[in-house]
Formats: structure tokens, sequence, C-alpha cells
């Protein structure tokens, strides 16, 4: 089992630390989209729509539980769907609030605690959760209370940062959550919520504990996936009918007498949105591998010109130029894939 380092604040890790945690994110939540999207290397919407896509077109009632700033709620949205967005800390509900529209069948929000949900037994058809179930300790006690609000057969879909498992990618692995994510952290306004990140995914472990935690509240696991090497995993689970429950789902609440059948009411804005940031990270990227290239470029006419002046060793001199044109090999070659991306389609996640 990994060592958990010493922690900036144990309060953090207390069981139903609700007050510590969510003065935390209420401290970073202006930046804290902004950083997901640097620490994921721009992936988080690509495995946000991975994270919809589990949940059943069917569902019309939904959760997306720890949804701080609303992120996973704008993928959840259906014509005759009820959703819903929970979270600890008012400051990123703020956010979230911001961000959504108010008619329609546009998402509600609400401050509650994930040990004690408003809600009624069997209530919901899915939950989602991205980046949150970490934080829920004792991890026991939190499966358990969403076991209680599901329905039976119910889905519970969840995205969540996993500690290196045992593998080439580990040493890569370990030296971004340890190194990089508290780096990353001093961008906010409250560096020591990053240290408790990447404490908290060494704490949770690389998803193991978790499956059989699942197993233990009542799901059943039906997909897993991995992302970014391993470093992001996603659960699909079906919740299991218990002694004395119904297994058999209830008949649709909503009848869709369209013409053309449901079909014509599935709204395609989640996939046109996907496609739009996939295109916009792209062509940054593109950019930026070009600035480097350019960069590149010139720190190599420049050290031809004056190697034989710079007060180095010659094979100082001679390892510095070769990083240079290294660094212009790798980055030419990845300016010109990025290129002939943006003249494709997104791949997906």
């Amino acid at each position: 089992m990994t060592a958990l380092p010493e922690s900036n604040d144990p309060a953090r890790f207390e069981p139903r630390a609700v007050g510590a945690l969510s003065g935390m994110f209420d401290d970073v939540s202006g930046r804290y989209d902004l950083l997901n999207r640097i620490l994921s290397l721009g992936q988080d919407g690509a495995w946000r729509a991975a994270m919809w896509r589990a949940v059943p077109e069917d569902a019309r009632t939904c959760l997306d539980l720890c949804t701080g700033s609303g992120a996973s709620l704008p993928g959840l949205v259906r014509p005759g769907r009820l959703v819903l967005g929970v979270d600890a800390s008012p400051g990123m509900l703020e956010l979230a609030a911001d961000s959504l529209s108010d008619a329609g069948w546009a998402p509600r929000l609400a401050c509650a605690d994930a040990f004690r949900l408003p809600l009624r037994d069997r209530s919901l058809d899915a939950v989602t959760i991205a980046f949150g179930v970490r934080n829920l300790r004792p991890r026991a006690q939190a499966l358990a209370e969403l076991a209680r609000v599901l329905t039976v057969g119910g889905t519970l879909s969840v995205l969540e940062a996993v500690a290196p498992r045992p593998g080439p990618f580990a040493p890569f692995h370990r030296f971004y959550l340890e190194r990089l994510v508290p780096l990353a952290g001093r961008l906010s306004s409250d560096p020591s919520a990053y240290r408790y990140l990447s404490q908290s995914i060494f704490e949770f472990g690389d998803g193991e504990s978790f499956e059989r935690d699942l197993a233990a509240a009542g799901f059943e696991l039906v997909g897993r996936r991995r992302f970014m090497l391993g470093a992001t995993c996603l659960w699909a689970a079906r919740r299991l009918p218990v002694a004395g429950e119904n297994p058999a789902g209830s008949p649709s609440r909503l009848h869709d007498a369209r013409p053309g059948g449901p079909e014509r009411g599935h709204f395609a804005q989640p996939a046109l949105r996907a496609d739009a940031e996939w295109l916009a990270w792209t062509l940054a990227q593109l950019v930026f591998a070009v600035s480097l290239v350019v960069a590149l470029v010139w720190a190599l006419v420049v050290f031809l010109n004056s190697a034989a002046d710079l007060p180095l060793e010659s094979w100082q001199r001679r390892g510095l130029g070769f990083l240079i044109v290294f660094g212009l090999v790798l980055f030419g070659v990845r300016s010109v894939i990025l290129a002939m991306r943006l003249g494709g389609r997104n791949p997906g996640p």
C-alpha cells in the first residue's frame, strides 16, 4: 500500500469533513476549472463526456454529486429529465449558477451533505460523480447513501483520479502527483488545496479498493475505462436489489407523442460542445508547439554562431546542442501531427 504523505491539513481527511472541505473548495473556486484543464492536459471534457454516456438515455432523474462548478451538468440535460447538482461548497455552486440557464429543463442546484441527501428512497435513476468520490469519507457510508436514493437497477457513474499502479508508467505518474500537481497549485489562491489533491489521490489508491466497496454497498460493476495511461478511471455500476425489493423497473414517466419517436428529442448540443472544445484545445496545442519550434530554431542559430565563445566544456556544448536539436525535432513532429489532426474529426475519449 502506498504511504500517504504527511497532510498539510489533517482535518480535511477526517470522516465527513464537510466543513473543512467546503471551505477549501470555496477558496479555490476562482481558478478551479482552469487548473483542472491544465492538470488533465485538456482532456477532462472528453472524460466527462464518457461519464455522460454511461447514463442511460431513459434515466429521468439524475444527480451530479460533488458537482462543483457544474462542469458535469450540461451533458446530462435531456428533454423530460430532471437533473440535480449537489455540492457542499456554496462558492462552487455560485459558479455553477452563473454558468447555467434557469429555463426549461436546466439543472437545479442544491447545497447539501453527501451523507444526508435531501432525497427520498429510490428517487433517482442515475448518479454521476466526477473527481469527488475520494473526498467522501468513510466511503462505505457515502456509497450506502447513494444506494438508498437510487432505484433498483439505477446507474452510478464515477470518474476519479487514481494512484499509480505497478508498471513502467508508475514513476512518471508518481512524479506528476507528488511534484507537478502541488506546483500547479501555486497558481491557486490556496496552494495547500493542491497538496491535499495529491495526498487524497494516494489515499484513494489505484481503484481496486473502491471496486470492493462498490460490491459491498450493493452495486454491480458493469464497465471500467482508464484514461491518460491509467491516471484517471471511469466506473459504471448498477444498483442491485436487496431482499424485499422488486427489481422490475417502473414504466417511463414521460411519454413522447412527437412524430418520429424519442430520437427526435435527443439533444445534440453536448456533442457539439465537445467537438468545439476539442478543436479549441488542439488549436491551442498547435500554437504552443509551433511557438516552441520557432524559439528552438532561433536558439539553434544563436548556438551555432556562438558555441565556440560559450564558457562551457566541449561535452557540455555537445550536450546543449543535442538538447536543442532533439527538442526541435520533437516539437516539429508534434506540430505536424496536430496540424493533421485539425483537418480530421474529434476522435472522442
